[in-house]
């Protein structure tokens, strides 16, 4: 696909007869222009921002063509206006100015990001393209009906018995004991059943201990491994329980009483959680329902009330319909916490603990609490005892906060210039294999898109600024193969199941390990090989050198002797072992860190979120 040919194609889209003379001389220039196709190839809109600089010539001819005249593409309308701006000034100014001016249409009303990439003409002009419509209500797609699309699933790898030779520790009182297969389960038949269609032969290490450690009442904190079946590990003796209980859905109640309440916190992971618990509930009596921003408020409160058993959702939207009087917490038994590190961190405490002291909320004597995630760093740790009971159980499954071996992990040393070319290298040796790139702003996750897709690589992006609607779209052309390639910011990397990711790509380092783990997990799962190459910058990667040794080496992946060098020279050689354990594989209280009856410790202040920080609901 050429810029020149879909803007020209495009254009004739928007009513205009032929393409202004600005835009045709720039298509010889793909470095100086990007027009709306490429834009929309990538996922990220009909949208259209020119870089570098124009002559007067083309910035009358732009005047007359666009400027205060709104046009229509797709359903959505575009507003051009021109402002005046220094190079120096701030995006933020900027914005201020947009919006002022975008004031000026009543009947407009901007609905999506602003465009930061500018142009400046002389400079002091700037020309900025918005999209603009109406509010969007958006009402997502039925899940599926049909029992083949209900149980579609992929198979376990070939590495899937290694997870038999993995360690476990478990601490607590009285633990209850493994089982090895899912008939020493207790499952009842339709459960039974349901596990089977769903193509799942034995229990991972996880589910061995946390069904019967679910089954028998006790509180868990359970650390695992991406990618090592740890929903299923709460979904199964869940809905065992609601169903030998009898409990059904009733679509009766104006105010629905669930008696399970799993959070999590993006809206893909939670949806994701939501089609297992509804998988495994097909055919009974038990009605899981999912709740996430983004979408229409009626919607989901008509979804409700059709009857809820399960309740799946993130922080905000639970809190916004147990506030609207629609749901009500006096039969509630279990508490999930999925990605439970994320969940008492990253802005999310606060919402957590005002859920937990909702009106209605049993205590958490008389609840039981669950938290599942592959990473715990201990005042993660500390801050959950304040949701669980004193008794509660820690289930560590492999090393705590370590990558899965089923991940070839490679460390390529770049420098941030390099970086796209890099990428194109990569992607063109791999074909069509599905692969995650994964960048650290929103801003990036666009441009990268718009570039691959300027060399002709079917790709798409997900992150935070995105309509809900297109993130579920994108997710759903990563899936289906129609592009093989996905850009994400973080809403993508924790949790998602995607099936065949052979490859991820961290184009930018994160800022703490744990994400790392998180991200390399969208592939290598349920047993199956995947590779892992991250772009490391001396530059701006230096801090995360030490730990990425640790990962590698506690995985058994080949280390590189610059890295070694870079970890050793960073801070100092002082305690650093390379070859040592990625994180402490057992349960905090063992070292007598803390107390699980004394008063909860402060925790220390998050840092001020950055402008491009990720929203994650």
């Amino acid at each position: 696909m050429s810029f020149g040919n879909q803007g020209a194609r495009v254009w004739r889209k928007t009513g205009e007869k032929e393409m202004p003379k600005c835009l045709k001389s720039s298509v010889k220039y793909p470095q100086s222009v990007m027009v709306w196709g490429a834009m929309s190839a990538a996922g990220v809109g009909p949208l259209c921002f020119i870089k570098g600089r124009v002559n007067a010539a083309s910035y009358q001819e732009i005047l007359e063509h666009f400027i205060n005249k709104p046009l229509r593409f797709n359903g959505l309308s575009f507003l051009v206006f021109s402002l005046t701006a220094q190079p120096q000034q701030q995006t933020s100014q900027i914005q201020k100015q947009v919006k002022m001016q975008v004031g000026h249409f009543p009947s407009m009303q901007v609905i999506a990001r602003v465009i930061v990439d500018l142009f400046y003409i002389q400079n002091k002009l700037t020309l900025c393209l918005f999209l603009v419509g109406p509010k969007v209500v958006y009402v997502p797609p039925p899940p599926p009906e049909e029992e083949s699309s209900i149980f579609s699933h992929y198979a376990s790898g070939i590495n899937f018995d290694k997870y038999d030779d993995i360690l476990v520790d478990v601490s607590g009182s009285n633990p209850p004991k493994a089982i090895m297969t899912f008939d020493e389960a207790g499952l009842c038949e339709s459960l039974r059943k349901n596990v089977t269609k769903s193509g799942y032969v034995k229990p991972t290490p996880v589910q061995k201990h946390g069904i019967p450690i679910i089954s028998a009442g006790r509180d868990l904190m359970a650390c695992a491994q991406t990618g090592s079946g740890k929903t299923a590990a709460f979904l199964l003796p869940i809905l065992q329980r609601l169903m030998a209980d009898g409990v059904a859905a009733s679509k009766f109640s104006e105010v629905q009483e669930p008696e399970a309440i799993i959070v999590a916190p993006t809206r893909e992971l939670i949806n994701q959680i939501y089609l297992e618990a509804r998988k495994f509930a097909y055919g009974t009596c038990v009605r899981p329902v999912v709740v996430y921003g983004g979408i229409n408020t009626g919607y989901t409160i008509r979804e409700v009330l059709k009857g809820c058993n399960v309740l799946c959702g993130t922080p905000g939207r639970l809190l916004d319909i147990i506030g609207r009087g629609k749901v009500g917490l006096s039969k509630l038994r279990y508490l999930v916490l999925d990605e439970a590190d994320r969940m008492l961190d990253m802005g999310f405490e606060p919402d957590m603990r005002k859920l937990v002291g909702s009106p209605g909320m049993p205590s958490k004597e008389d609840r039981q609490t669950l938290m599942f995630s592959a990473t715990y760093p201990e005042d993660i740790q500390r801050m959950a005892a304040d949701f669980l009971k004193v008794d509660y159980i820690f289930l560590a499954v492999g090393v705590v906060g370590g990558a899965c071996s089923d991940v070839e992990q490679t460390i390529i040393q770049v420098d941030q210039y390099s970086k796209r070319d890099q990428l194109l290298e990569l992607l063109r040796s791999t074909g069509n294999e599905r692969t995650m790139v994964f960048v650290e702003t929103k801003r990036s996750a666009d441009f990268i898109a718009t570039f691959l897709c300027q060399e002709k690589m079917s790709t798409t992006s997900i992150h935070g600024d995105r309509e809900q609607r297109e993130r579920e779209k994108a997710l759903s052309d990563f899936r289906t193969g129609q592009c093989p390639v996905l850009v994400a910011t973080s809403v993508a990397a924790r949790g998602l199941d995607i099936e065949q990711v052979q490859h991820v790509v961290n184009f930018d380092l994160p800022s703490s390990i744990d994400e790392y783990v998180h991200r390399i997990g969208r592939t290598g799962r349920c047993g199956n090989i995947g590779r892992a190459v991250s772009f490391f910058n001396p530059e701006s990667d230096t801090p995360l050198a030490r730990s990425l040794v640790k990962v590698l080496s506690g995985a058994q992946q080949e280390v590189p002797k610059w890295l070694e060098e870079i970890a050793f020279s960073a801070h100092g050689t002082t305690g650093f072992n390379p070859r040592g354990k990625v994180f402490a594989s057992t349960d905090t209280r063992k070292g007598g860190s803390f107390k699980t009856d004394e008063p909860p410790q402060a925790s220390a202040p998050s840092p001020a979120a950055a402008a491009d920080d990720e929203e994650w609901e």
